[in-house]
């Protein structure tokens, strides 16, 4: 198996494999690397450890050198020179009268290309701001338009629960989220209470999902559905040992559903406790 070490180049970013070579690099150090954008400043955040060949994207290019004083200095002076092509391209679209919000400004650490990240409703014909900041810039200039997840990403916020946003933070990859894992948890289906800032459904809403299914399948194996049959439905007629009611509330972790006997009475039973009223009147 090849070692690698992780490297980072953004802060929550997706971490790529790199071969470590005899640079002596890890976690903690910054690196020189050779990536398809050209040469790349990053962040080792994953000491040297062996991977199967599956985890890696082939060709697994080398680290070029760990990052020296020098290096740092120059990644600090693209991070100011990015602030100042931000407004430069923000005055450039406000003269072209072009219908898109400029988010982020990246450079490589070579200045071999500078990406602009933009957002907008439809399609966009960038083609003569294009022009007009290679005229500026002299190097090669990349327009990426993102979608809102990556906008949020970019810009950071907080969340509905009072802290950073998770994809600002940690998250270095989106993962698919459903409406699906709202109802399993018993969650609102109000689209304000399981909304992000970004107008999309949480990310949080996949941490817990696992936990509803017994075989930690997270909702993708053919043991949730047995599980769905055992659970009674909220909302059903049901037989426990203290009497009929109405199911109103099923909690799936604890494997326990409120039945209500009585509108005054309202109890906790255990899923292999309720019988369901039309297979006990059988």
């Amino acid at each position: 198996m090849p070692t690698v070490v992780g490297i980072r180049f953004k802060k929550a970013g997706k971490i790529y494999y790199f071969a470590p070579e005899t640079t002596g690099v890890t976690k903690g150090d910054h690196a020189i690397v050779e990536t398809a954008r050209g040469i790349e400043f990053g962040e080792v955040v994953t000491s040297a450890r062996e991977v199967e060949e599956k985890d890696i994207i082939s060709p697994l290019k080398p680290v070029l050198r760990k990052a020296t004083e020098e290096d740092q200095a120059k990644s600090e002076e693209n991070k100011i020179r990015e602030k100042e092509a931000f407004n430069i391209c923000e005055r450039k679209i406000q003269t072209h009268e072009l219908p898109m919000h400029l988010i982020d400004v990246e450079f490589t650490f070579d200045v071999n290309k500078i990406i602009f990240y933009f957002t907008a409703e439809g399609r966009i014909d960038f083609r003569e701001l294009v022009k007009d900041l290679a005229a500026v810039f002299r190097t090669r200039i990349e327009l990426r338009q993102i979608g809102v997840r990556d906008e949020a990403k970019m810009l950071g916020g907080i969340g509905c629960c009072g802290r950073p946003l998770c994809c600002a933070t940690f998250l270095g990859d989106f993962e698919p989220v459903s409406i699906r894992m709202a109802k399993d948890q018993n969650l609102s289906l109000n689209p304000a209470k399981i909304s992000g800032i970004c107008g999309r459904l949480m990310c949080c809403l996949k941490y817990e999902n696992h936990l509803y299914c017994e075989k930690g399948c997270g909702g993708g194996g053919g043991c949730c559905q047995r599980e769905k049959t055992i659970a009674p439905k909220k909302g059903s007629l049901v037989v426990t040992p203290l009497g009929e009611g109405k199911v109103v509330r099923i909690n799936n972790q604890d494997k326990t559903a409120s039945v209500q006997l009585t509108p005054d009475n309202v109890i906790q039973v255990s899923w292999d406790e309720i019988v369901e009223a039309a297979q006990a009147e059988l």
